[in-house]
């Protein structure tokens, strides 16, 4: 990892450990169900997460951006079954993801193998790849890269991030979505995933009590 990307992995990675509303010691439990393709009842995220039901409805109640279906289940966050420009599918499962970083990060912290597509946010063409756990395999176009941004001081975490990390299927196609989001860089693809790397390593080690990934 050069040191450019290091740079951004610290800022990003400072980014999501104090953006409010977030909370990643809830996170793999929470991807864990979602990724079923069933919707998830507090109860269920209580026994997963090994905490009381009441500790879980507080955590969701300071978490907006959270999907609920008509009768209150979690459907999507990060993780969706809403769908969304970037699909994820996983054994016999599509879902969807919030954004394109999701998609690098969430194989790893769930344990598994993802199908990704999703399209340029530039020109529409798809770009595909494979994330394993230990990484994006199979990237195409070969040359795809992912928007990505810290802002100081994040709101909604869906608006002030996700919305804004895209693929594109080349550095040249993303120039002028560049040239609107001056405080955006684009990133190769296994780049991006470095990036997302410190995250993924605060999830598996519990060591992290709030956050985004």
């Amino acid at each position: 990892m050069d040191t450019d990307t290091q740079e951004m992995a610290a800022r990003f990675t400072e980014t999501v450990n104090r953006a409010p509303g977030v909370k990643l010691w809830l996170l793999r439990p929470l991807l864990t169900l979602l990724a079923t393709g069933e919707p998830v009842t507090p109860d269920q995220l209580a026994a997963q997460a090994g905490r009381p039901v009441n500790a879980i409805r507080e955590a969701l109640a300071d978490m907006p951006d959270t999907e609920y279906d008509t009768v209150g289940r979690i459907i999507g966050n990060g993780l969706t079954h809403n769908p969304t420009p970037h699909r994820y599918q996983t054994g016999d499962r599509t879902l969807y993801a919030w954004c394109a970083m999701d998609t690098l990060v969430f194989p790893a912290t769930i344990g598994h193998t993802a199908q990704v597509t999703s399209p340029c946010r530039a020109t529409g063409e798809p770009v595909h790849l494979t994330v394993a756990p230990d990484g994006p395999t199979d990237v195409e176009p070969a040359g795809a890269v992912v928007s990505v941004v810290a802002p100081d001081a994040p709101t909604s975490v869906r608006a002030a991030f996700c919305n804004q990390v895209h693929f594109f299927a080349s550095a040249d196609a993303a120039k002028d979505w560049l040239a609107e989001h001056p405080d955006a860089q684009v990133l190769p693809v296994a780049d991006a995933y470095e990036v997302g790397r410190p995250i993924i390593e605060q999830i598996l080690s519990g060591a992290a009590q709030t956050g985004c990934y």
